[in-house]
């Protein structure tokens, strides 16, 4: 059986081919970016304005996979901290600091730091890769849906190495 293709953080161009490669119209990849990074959608099921025989189609070759959330730890003064695991020895932060006015979303961009500080237990672990683009657009997608239901928004992003 064929691995089924993650739609999450395909570019437009090559989203546009997989909808093109079903006989699909181009406008389809519109609806399916509106729905995943706008509306946070993570099932094909719930993309309504999709026929019932794309969405099953969708469900039998497509995924839309957001990594597995390991810890999710809040502060007193309300910073949440989401660890995220990436493939098998791959962990990353994601940090949500509310302040009256927004809420800053801190984002990694790596896994490990190649700056090797010393007061730094992240610097001390070197330096593994640089995030997959998918995996950066899945920490946002992650912190959006958690926010959402706690009535809180991100209105910042911040990219950190590690974190």
């Amino acid at each position: 059986m064929l691995e089924k293709q993650n739609l999450l953080g395909l570019p437009q161009d090559k989203l546009r081919k997989f909808f093109s490669d079903l006989n699909e119209k181009p406008f389809r990849t519109k609806q399916i970016m509106q729905w995943i990074y706008h509306q946070g959608a993570t099932s094909f099921g719930d993309m309504y304005n999709l026929s019932k025989d794309l969405r099953q189609k969708l469900q039998a070759i497509a995924t839309i996979d957001l990594p597995e959330v390991i810890t999710l730890n809040h502060s007193r003064d309300g910073v949440i901290k989401w660890i995220i695991k990436l493939g098998e020895e791959n962990h990353i932060e994601t940090v949500y600091i509310p302040e009256r006015e927004r809420g800053t979303l801190c984002i990694s961009s790596q896994v490990g730091c190649a700056l090797a500080c010393t007061f730094c237990s992240t610097g001390v672990q070197g330096f593994n890769r640089n995030l997959k683009s998918h995996e950066i657009i899945a920490q946002v997608l992650i912190a959006q849906s958690y926010l959402k239901k706690k009535d809180k928004r991100v209105s910042n992003v911040v990219f950190m190495g590690m974190g």
